[in-house]
């Protein structure tokens, strides 16, 4: 027995090796691994997917655009009193000068614009989106623009879209478009003509990328990683559905109004409220002795039968010949016939 026991002691001390590891290395250990853990579960989270209205994204920006419109007609106003045209030469400045207004009142003071405020949107920046812990609630949250983010995007949208209307007016002035082949104010109106196009081209890419996805309305937001999301999850309708409902009516009456009365004709819907107006018979001297059709003194005075109004020979004629049943112009009566002026007897046929 004594002998079994020296042997199975011997072999577990060959099988463990040396001394025992101490008792503190279960620490180390776990500080070493806490890092990959960390990197592991962060990168294990995604983020919670939300959905932002693209209707409401656009009407954000036409909002904006309609803001710049009327400060810019107010400030038209100021300059009214001087010379005709002094501002026209001056259009591009004052353009880029509301618009780094709005930039500077709004985005560079971490605010909305007037129509990201009125859609409930703000600018969120992507890359530095929380993916998980406590402030994750609802997925909308997350920094807003940083400094850098702030320059760049009054550049490109204040500075760019003003340098560009520039050159373009410019070139224009200039006729570089008319220059030779070979001229280097050629090349550069083709120049201007290709980047312009390519500028198009790609604006039409990431609209149809944004109706897909619904992120980076234009090519400036998705270049600087800045989307619009919900200022906040809980928004109270300002304006009731009643109201809504009435102004959808209202301007659908209107268009179709605006599409029906150029097709209508004026002189039948003249002649058709003419005897809900005035009186058959009635009339003064100087009507009467005028024709109805020209508006002159009858030169071959005829009347028209049975309500004895006087006309033109060539007007009553021709208009009798053009229309079936012609109606006087005076009395909306049905003519049956046509007489010279002063016959008491002698009729002649409408026909």
């Amino acid at each position: 027995m004594e002998k079994e026991t020296l042997v199975s002691s011997s072999s577990s001390s060959s099988s463990w090796g040396a001394d025992p590891p101490p008792e503190d290395c279960w620490i180390e250990a776990h500080r070493e691994l806490l890092p990959r853990w960390r990197s592991l579960r962060e990168s294990s989270q995604t983020p919670i997917p939300i959905s932002i209205s693209r209707v409401n994204q656009f009407d954000a920006a036409r909002l904006d655009v309609e803001m710049t419109a009327m400060l810019k007609e107010q400030l038209v106003k100021v300059f009214s009193l001087m010379k005709p045209g002094f501002l026209f030469q001056y259009e591009p400045e004052l353009d880029a000068f509301l618009e780094f207004l709005i930039w500077r009142f709004s985005i560079w003071v971490d605010k909305p614009t007037p129509g990201n405020a009125l859609m409930n949107l703000r600018y969120r920046d992507e890359r530095a989106v929380p993916t998980g812990g406590k402030e994750v609630r609802t997925g909308l949250e997350g920094p807003g623009l940083s400094v850098s983010q702030k320059i760049w995007y009054c550049l490109t949208t204040v500075g760019g879209r003003y340098i560009w209307s520039r050159l373009q007016s410019f070139s224009a002035f200039r006729r570089w478009g008319d220059f030779e082949q070979r001229s280097l104010g050629r090349r550069l109106w083709l120049l201007i003509q290709r980047v312009e196009g390519l500028y198009k081209a790609a604006s039409f890419s990431n609209l149809l990328i944004f109706l897909y996805t619904g992120r980076y309305r234009s090519i400036i937001e998705r270049a600087l990683k800045a989307r619009l999301v919900y200022g906040s999850p809980n928004m109270n309708r300002a304006v009731s559905f009643e109201y809504m409902n009435r102004q959808l009516v209202w301007n659908e009456f209107s268009e179709m109004l605006l599409l029906l009365l150029p097709l209508l004709n004026s002189s039948s819907i003249k002649k058709f409220l003419l005897p809900f107006s005035k009186d058959k018979t009635s009339g003064s001297s100087s009507d009467e002795s005028e024709c109805p059709i020209c508006h002159a003194n009858p030169t071959i005075p005829f009347v028209a039968l049975p309500c004895q109004h006087r006309y033109c020979y060539y007007c009553l004629r021709t208009r009798c010949a053009a229309v079936g049943s012609y109606r006087c112009a005076r009395c909306n009566e049905a003519v049956v016939a046509i007489q010279r002026h002063g016959l008491g007897e002698g009729r002649t046929s409408k026909n």
